[in-house]
């Protein structure tokens, strides 16, 4: 038997547009050689959403597009039960099928020539393309069913989004006791303001609303909005009175008076006392979220801040067999509570499982639109700002060598320069503590964001081989303030993802969205990553796009979602591409988004025609 079925010219098959084939190979006995049976079905008909134990998928003139160097593009894959074994041309994969069933039927069936099992062939739609599976290598699965309940991160005026507040008030609540949450507001995108933080009394200008409890998460879930009634029920729980400071967070108060203005950024975030949320709820926002991701192509998602409640719904759903995609959670470390933390073990059963955890996260700073990421110097726009360190320097140390001690991958969120280099900082001393130069790379630990950085940090990072886990999307949603925040000295090394990746010594850089902060479709990551443009098509830079010297190729942008996801994941070898011998999980799109000469904007018309994880589809049909 062949190792591997070799990549060769374009297959000879034509599909016309308005057919679409479902061929079935069979091969016959002996000397009567092979023959072949083909059935069609019009392009109309239902597309195939249940598919057999083995199968070939084909798309037409090389265009499966694999993330293996050694075969970068070919017409076909072979499926056999939930992995691929061999990809080449049908021909090949024919020659190889052949060959398998010869050596079954010599080993289980005295060389019966009829015990031999056809291959069923299936083509995908004319202009398809077929890929491995999308991951999100930073999203939030819970949080996005948390948001779906009432999204604001549409709303450009401060009036729009109380409007949408009244009205899904009339539409959903019925005790006035009950709090209220949504998610997703941005004053920066807001028309009608200046741009400052909204307050209290803003909600309680709308009379249907001043008397209830509502907490409105910004889009960066780095800061929440409270309503009076929301402030009064937190003072009451805080005894009476506020804290004058909050380690790793702050009250935004009134200058004048002193009194809390209705935001609390960060780690002040946890003194609102929001009431747990059930496990009903919780699974109702799970499979909410791993429905939606199905949708958009997704078949594993990095969720970068799991609790321990969250991790054991997670492996309910699997041992029951409702986890459809694979997670790689990250413990939450601000979430845990001291035995929590003691007692927290790493739960690896193998790289194809559905959930996964090994890796812990840690956060350093807030985030740019709320002036809560760390900087070194102060912000350009708020000169007596330099953002919110949630971890010291020395803590942070502390911290993250407890982790690294007891195994756990480290990943650590920061977002300015400060927080960047303080991450830095950290896995450098371990480095140069240790006999092995490749210590710090082969536990493979996470910069999470690496936002704004200094020149000298881009390069120490790839040398030390920290793994930069960026967002592209955020570059394009904060691009439009973000040289204001920051001034055009820092903007040099601020999203500076082909810079990350050219520095980075194996050239990993993997991709995510940080959804529910931005969308889950990955496919707006890629455009963004691609053509550093809005989805209008503008920057504040033009047409031509912000920065336009960071972008990535098309390659290197599905290399970030899918291999180096993968190796994020520590799961290159059993994800990330359709190279033989690894899991068969692959999206077909139904136009060609690698094609160089298309327009950028053809990238967000793109429909995930299935989504396919372990062989058998998950979404869709093919």
């Amino acid at each position: 038997m062949t190792s591997r079925a070799k990549q060769s010219a374009a297959t000879s098959q034509n599909e016309s547009s308005g057919k679409r084939q479902i061929v079935w190979t069979l091969f016959a006995s002996a000397a009567a050689g092979l023959s072949t049976y083909y059935y069609s079905l019009t392009k109309g008909s239902t597309s195939v959403s249940s598919l057999p134990a083995s199968y070939a998928l084909c798309a037409e003139s090389n265009k499966i597009y694999t993330v293996d160097s050694n075969a970068p593009t070919v017409d076909c894959i072979l499926v056999d039960k939930v992995a691929i074994s061999a990809t080449g041309t049908l021909a090949e994969l024919q020659s190889y099928w052949d060959e398998y069933q010869n050596e079954l039927i010599r080993k289980f069936y005295g060389n019966e020539p009829s015990a031999k099992k056809p291959l069923p062939v299936f083509n995908v739609p004319a202009g398809s393309i077929v890929v491995p599976g999308l991951a999100d290598a930073h999203g939030h699965l819970l949080l996005y069913g948390f948001k779906m309940q009432l999204p604001l991160d549409q709303v450009r005026s401060l009036a729009e989004l109380l409007d949408i507040l009244e009205d899904y008030v009339r539409k959903n609540s019925s005790n006035p006791d009950s709090w209220i949450e949504g998610v997703g507001w941005d004053q920066t995108r807001w028309k009608d303001t200046n741009g400052a933080f909204p307050t209290a009394a803003d909600i309680a200008s709308r009379p249907s609303l001043a008397s209830l409890p509502i907490v409105l998460h910004r889009v960066d879930l780095h800061a929440v909005w409270l309503s009076p009634r929301a402030l009064q029920l937190t003072k009451e729980h805080l005894n009476g009175h506020f804290p004058a400071t909050v380690p790793g967070g702050e009250i935004i108060r009134d200058p004048t008076t002193g009194e809390p203005t209705g935001v609390f950024l960060d780690d002040a975030q946890a003194l609102v006392p929001v009431p747990k949320r059930s496990k009903r709820v919780m699974r109702e926002y799970a499979e909410r979220a791993l429905k939606d991701a199905l949708a958009v192509g997704l078949t594993s998602v990095h969720d970068a801040s799991t609790s321990v409640e969250e991790f054991e719904l997670f492996r309910e759903l699997d041992s029951e067999g409702q986890l459809p995609i694979r997670v790689y959670a990250m413990a939450d470390s601000s979430q845990l509570s001291p035995e929590e933390e003691r007692s927290l073990e790493i739960y690896d059963p193998s790289p194809a499982s559905r959930i996964r955890m090994r890796s812990v996260k840690l956060f350093t700073d807030g985030a740019l639109g709320s002036w809560g990421a760390a900087l070194l110097a102060p912000y350009s726009d708020k000169p007596d700002v330099r953002g919110i360190m949630r971890l010291s320097e020395e803590d942070l140390d502390n911290v993250a060598r407890s982790w690294w001690a007891r195994g756990w991958g480290v990943n650590i969120h920061a977002i300015g320069d400060r927080a960047n280099k303080a991450v830095l900082d950290v896995f450098e001393a371990i480095a140069k503590e240790s006999s092995d130069k490749d210590a710090v790379a082969k536990r493979r630990p996470r910069n999470e964001h690496s936002q704004i950085m200094q020149a000298e940090d881009l390069e120490r990072s790839g040398k030390l081989g920290v793994l930069n886990s960026v967002q592209p999307t955020h570059a394009t949603s904060d691009m439009w303030y973000a040289e204001t925040r920051l001034g055009p000295e820092r903007m040099k090394g601020a999203y500076a993802y082909q810079t990350l990746l050219t520095a980075s010594r194996d050239g990993i850089l993997p991709l995510g969205s940080d959804f529910p902060v931005e969308s889950i479709n990955p496919l707006f990551g890629f455009y963004a990553v691609v053509s550093r443009l809005d989805t209008e098509g503008k920057s504040p830079h033009g047409e031509g796009g912000w920065f336009p010297a960071e972008r990535l190729t098309r390659a290197q942008a599905l290399k970030g979602m899918t291999l180096d996801a993968a190796y994020a994941a520590f799961a290159e070898d059993t994800l990330g591409s359709l190279s033989p011998g690894k899991r068969a999980d692959f999206v077909v799109l139904d136009r060609d988004i690698m094609d160089e000469s298309q327009p950028f904007g053809d990238i967000l018309q793109t429909a995930v025609r299935a989504t396919v994880v372990d062989g058998k589809v998950a979404y869709g049909g093919i």
